[in-house]
């Protein structure tokens, strides 16, 4: 009986860590996924609402539209560097048109576009420079930033920030999402204690969430796993 239960809890263990890097191999790029959504159906809002209404801003602006069709499009690279009908890309707006908001914003796409296209450290390097305080478009940049990080190998800094996004977000939509990253991470890092600490803040706090539906396997499969280490 014994020996059976040892069994069943090695196998148990093996499931969970199967589970476990299937999550991670699946879902190392999910949150830029998530963040396009968010950009596209976003941006158009934020730059309304905060709209200047100045010759340069407008300009900014108009520049910027052709890019936002390519991203939707998928079509990154036209997006970035522009296209041989006009387009400049989103680089370029960054470049002539500094200072405004449509410059600002093309930033964030720039990042993505370069996330999307696995340059991650010039990716990196126009999502920091990206600078917003929107309720949603700011801390889903900062979730694209955690994975950057996670992509180049750096699983501490991709944690900390995606647990910063999560605390900004502070709602049932992105939240859950970036903390249940996190926790994959610290998985894939054997913290599960730190694994379990992060997946109970959905348990508890976005309890109405998707993630929340399931997220009691993933405590448990973090707590297999500490035993089976």
């Amino acid at each position: 009986m014994a020996e059976q239960k040892k069994t069943n809890e090695a196998m148990n263990v093996e499931e969970a860590l199967t589970q476990s890097e299937a999550f991670l191999i699946k879902n190392k790029k999910g949150i830029i996924g998530v963040v396009v959504a968010i950009v596209v159906i976003i941006a158009a809002v934020v730059l309304y609402k905060h709209f200047y209404s100045t010759p340069r801003e407008e300009k900014a602006q108009a520049a910027l539209f052709k890019g936002q069709e390519y991203f939707e499009a998928g079509s990154y690279d036209e997006a970035l560097k522009g296209d041989s009908i006009g387009y400049t890309g989103f680089l370029k707006v960054c470049e002539d048109y500094s200072g405004t908001r449509a410059a600002n914003l093309a930033k964030a796409y720039a990042g993505l576009c370069y996330a999307h296209t696995g340059n991650y450290e010039e990716a990196l390097g126009m999502l920091q420079d990206f600078n917003g305080d929107d309720q949603m478009v700011s801390p889903a940049i900062k979730g694209a930033i955690g994975n950057c990080y996670a992509q180049l190998g750096q699983s501490d800094k991709a944690v900390e920030m995606l647990k910063k996004a999560a605390d900004e977000a502070d709602n049932n939509t992105l939240s859950p999402i970036f903390l249940q990253q996190a926790g994959q991470l610290l998985v894939a890092e054997k913290k599960y204690d730190e694994a379990v600490a992060v997946y109970t803040v959905i348990k508890d706090k976005y309890f109405r969430s998707y993630q929340a539906m399931s997220i009691d396997k993933y405590i448990e499969q973090a707590n297999l796993l500490k035993q089976g280490k």
